[in-house]
Protein backbone atom coordinates (compact mmCIF):
# COMPACT_ATOMS: atom_id res chain seq x y z
CA UNK A 1 0.00 0.00 0.00
CA UNK A 2 0.91 3.55 -0.76
CA UNK A 3 -1.54 5.56 0.64
CA UNK A 4 -2.89 6.16 4.01
CA UNK A 5 -5.82 8.49 5.38
CA UNK A 6 -5.10 9.59 8.60
CA UNK A 7 -8.17 10.56 10.48
CA UNK A 8 -6.81 11.99 14.04
CA UNK A 9 -7.45 13.60 17.21
CA UNK A 10 -5.94 13.58 20.44
CA UNK A 11 -7.19 10.76 21.82
CA UNK A 12 -7.40 8.06 18.70
CA UNK A 13 -5.66 7.88 15.35
CA UNK A 14 -7.24 5.91 12.48
CA UNK A 15 -4.78 4.81 9.50
CA UNK A 16 -6.62 3.96 6.27
CA UNK A 17 -4.96 1.98 4.05
CA UNK A 18 -5.85 2.81 0.80
CA UNK A 19 -6.14 0.27 -2.53
CA UNK A 20 -8.47 0.82 -5.29
CA UNK A 21 -11.01 -1.86 -4.12
CA UNK A 22 -10.26 -2.03 0.02
CA UNK A 23 -9.58 -0.52 2.91
CA UNK A 24 -7.46 -1.63 5.62
CA UNK A 25 -7.28 0.11 9.02
CA UNK A 26 -5.06 0.66 12.13
CA UNK A 27 -6.19 2.24 15.09
CA UNK A 28 -3.69 3.81 17.16
CA UNK A 29 -5.10 5.18 21.11
CA UNK A 30 -3.30 7.63 22.87
CA UNK A 31 -1.61 6.22 26.03
CA UNK A 32 -3.61 6.79 29.07
CA UNK A 33 -3.13 6.93 33.05
CA UNK A 34 -5.15 5.58 35.65
CA UNK A 35 -5.85 8.33 38.65
CA UNK A 36 -7.47 7.93 41.74
CA UNK A 37 -8.99 10.81 43.46
CA UNK A 38 -8.57 10.54 47.23
CA UNK A 39 -12.09 12.29 47.62
CA UNK A 40 -14.25 10.01 45.33
CA UNK A 41 -13.70 6.26 44.30
CA UNK A 42 -13.67 7.28 40.40
CA UNK A 43 -10.76 6.66 38.42
CA UNK A 44 -10.39 9.33 35.61
CA UNK A 45 -7.65 9.26 33.18
CA UNK A 46 -4.66 11.82 32.92
CA UNK A 47 -2.40 12.41 30.17
CA UNK A 48 1.24 12.74 30.84
CA UNK A 49 3.61 15.40 29.59
CA UNK A 50 4.98 13.12 26.91
CA UNK A 51 2.03 10.86 26.00
CA UNK A 52 1.61 13.44 22.71
CA UNK A 53 5.02 12.26 21.58
CA UNK A 54 4.73 8.82 22.26
CA UNK A 55 1.78 8.95 20.47
CA UNK A 56 3.21 10.63 17.50
CA UNK A 57 5.57 8.26 17.48
CA UNK A 58 3.29 5.41 17.40
CA UNK A 59 1.60 7.18 14.46
CA UNK A 60 5.17 7.50 12.63
CA UNK A 61 6.44 4.47 13.06
CA UNK A 62 3.07 3.26 11.48
CA UNK A 63 3.19 5.44 8.47
CA UNK A 64 6.95 3.78 7.20
CA UNK A 65 6.18 2.59 3.93
CA UNK A 66 3.53 4.81 2.81
CA UNK A 67 3.96 7.20 0.24
CA UNK A 68 1.43 9.41 0.10
CA UNK A 69 -0.41 10.37 3.36
CA UNK A 70 -3.18 12.58 4.00
CA UNK A 71 -3.82 13.85 7.69
CA UNK A 72 -7.63 14.78 8.49
CA UNK A 73 -9.38 15.30 11.62
CA UNK A 74 -11.51 17.96 14.15
CA UNK A 75 -8.95 19.42 16.14
CA UNK A 76 -5.40 21.01 15.90
CA UNK A 77 -4.08 17.11 16.53
CA UNK A 78 -3.92 16.75 12.65
CA UNK A 79 -1.43 19.99 12.63
CA UNK A 80 0.29 19.28 15.79
CA UNK A 81 1.27 15.98 14.42
CA UNK A 82 2.36 17.32 10.85
CA UNK A 83 4.48 19.51 13.11
CA UNK A 84 5.97 16.66 15.04
CA UNK A 85 6.85 14.97 11.84
CA UNK A 86 8.69 18.30 10.92
CA UNK A 87 10.55 18.23 13.82
CA UNK A 88 11.44 14.58 14.01
CA UNK A 89 11.12 12.96 10.91
CA UNK A 90 12.16 14.28 7.95
CA UNK A 91 11.16 12.12 5.54
CA UNK A 92 7.40 11.03 6.64
CA UNK A 93 7.02 14.94 6.37
CA UNK A 94 7.71 15.24 3.04
CA UNK A 95 5.17 12.27 2.40
CA UNK A 96 2.32 14.03 4.04
CA UNK A 97 0.41 15.32 1.07
CA UNK A 98 -2.23 17.46 2.42
CA UNK A 99 -4.30 18.13 5.45
CA UNK A 100 -7.81 18.93 5.89
CA UNK A 101 -10.11 19.57 8.51
CA UNK A 102 -13.24 17.20 8.75
CA UNK A 103 -15.76 17.00 11.99
CA UNK A 104 -16.33 12.59 12.80
CA UNK A 105 -16.86 10.77 9.63
CA UNK A 106 -17.46 7.54 9.25
CA UNK A 107 -14.97 4.73 8.03
CA UNK A 108 -16.15 4.68 4.41
CA UNK A 109 -16.16 8.73 4.95
CA UNK A 110 -12.72 8.92 5.63
CA UNK A 111 -11.50 6.30 2.70
CA UNK A 112 -14.07 8.13 0.60
CA UNK A 113 -11.90 11.29 1.15
CA UNK A 114 -8.52 9.69 0.70
CA UNK A 115 -10.00 8.36 -2.58
CA UNK A 116 -11.09 11.91 -3.60
CA UNK A 117 -7.99 13.81 -2.57
CA UNK A 118 -5.31 11.28 -4.11
CA UNK A 119 -7.75 11.02 -7.07
CA UNK A 120 -8.13 7.31 -7.30
CA UNK A 121 -9.63 5.43 -9.82
CA UNK A 122 -11.03 1.63 -10.23
CA UNK A 123 -8.49 1.15 -12.59
CA UNK A 124 -5.79 2.49 -10.02
CA UNK A 125 -3.54 -0.16 -8.22
CA UNK A 126 -1.09 0.69 -5.67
Amino acid sequence: MTHAAVWLDHREARIYALASSDVAKQTILTPRHPERHHQGAHATDKAHPDDAKTFFHEIAHALEGYVHILLVGPSSAKTDFQRYAEEHDKGLATRIDGVETVDHPTDRQVAALGRKFFKFSDAMTT
